[in-house]
C-alpha cells in the first residue's frame, strides 16, 4: 500500500512539474518578442512564432498583457494597410536675368532656377503647376524688388494671394524690398496654379532672391 501511495504521489509531482513548465504567461512572450525584432510586424510574427512553439503550454492573460497584444496586432495592421503618401513637391527661382514684367503676364519660363520638382507638377515651360495628386497644398510667392512689385497667385483662374510693395524713399530713391505670400489651398487633379503679374512694369530681381515653391501636405 505505501509504495502504491509513493508512486502516486510521485506521478502527481511529474504531472505538476509538467504543468508549471508548460504555464507561461504571455508578457514574457511580449518580452522576448520586444528583444527579438525592431519592427511591428517583425515583433507580431515573434510572438506568433513564440505561441505556435509553445502550442502545448498554458497561455494566461492579464489586463495589461491583453492591451499590449491588441495594440502591437492594431499597430501593425494599420501601418500594413495605410496607404503611401505622394512625394509632390517644387521649388523653383529666378536664376539668370532680373525681369520687368506686364499686367496680367503669367510668369513663363521666369524661373529657372529649379531646386526639385518631386512628381514634375511644375512645369517650367509654362511657369504652370498642374497638380497631379489630390489634396492640401501649401504655396509659397516671394520676389526682391528695387522699385515696386504687384503679383499674384491664382487658382485656375480665380485669384488666391497678392503681394504688393511700394516704397518712396528721398535718401534711398531705389530700395531693395523683400515680400513674401504663403497660402494653403484644397485642390483637385488637374487643378493649375501660377503665379502672374498683377501691374505694370513690375520688377523681379534675380539671382535666387525671387521664387515659387508648392508642397502636398496631406
Amino acid at each position: 500500500m505505501k509504495v502504491m501511495w509513493e508512486r502516486t504521489e510521485n506521478y502527481k509531482a511529474t504531472v505538476n512539474n509538467e504543468c508549471n513548465a508548460r504555464y507561461i504567461p504571455i508578457c514574457c512572450l511580449l518580452s522576448n518578442a520586444k528583444k527579438d525584432s525592431v519592427s511591428q510586424q517583425t515583433k507580431l510574427e515573434s510572438l506568433k512564432s513564440l505561441i505556435i512553439n509553445n502550442a502545448k503550454a498554458t497561455v494566461t492573460l492579464d489586463s495589461s498583457d491583453l492591451k499590449q497584444l491588441l495594440k502591437l496586432s492594431k499597430s501593425t495592421s494599420v501601418n500594413a494597410t495605410s496607404p503611401k503618401k505622394p512625394g509632390v513637391g517644387f521649388s523653383v527661382y529666378v536664376k539668370a536675368k532680373h525681369l520687368t514684367l506686364g499686367r496680367g503676364q503669367t510668369l513663363v519660363h521666369v524661373y529657372d532656377g529649379i531646386l526639385t520638382n518631386e512628381g514634375n507638377g511644375h512645369d517650367d515651360r509654362t511657369g504652370v503647376f498642374t497638380c497631379p495628386v489630390a489634396g492640401t497644398y501649401m504655396f509659397v510667392v516671394d520676389c526682391l524688388s528695387i522699385s515696386q512689385s504687384s503679383l499674384n497667385l491664382k487658382l485656375n483662374k480665380a485669384k488666391v494671394a497678392s503681394l504688393y510693395v511700394k516704397v518712396k524713399n528721398e535718401k534711398h530713391p531705389r530700395p531693395y524690398l523683400q515680400i513674401s505670400r504663403t497660402v494653403v489651398l484644397k485642390l483637385k487633379v488637374g487643378d493649375h496654379v501660377k503665379v502672374v503679374s498683377g501691374g505694370i512694369d513690375e520688377f523681379i530681381h534675380n539671382n535666387y532672391y525671387s521664387g515659387f515653391t508648392g508642397t502636398f501636405l496631406f
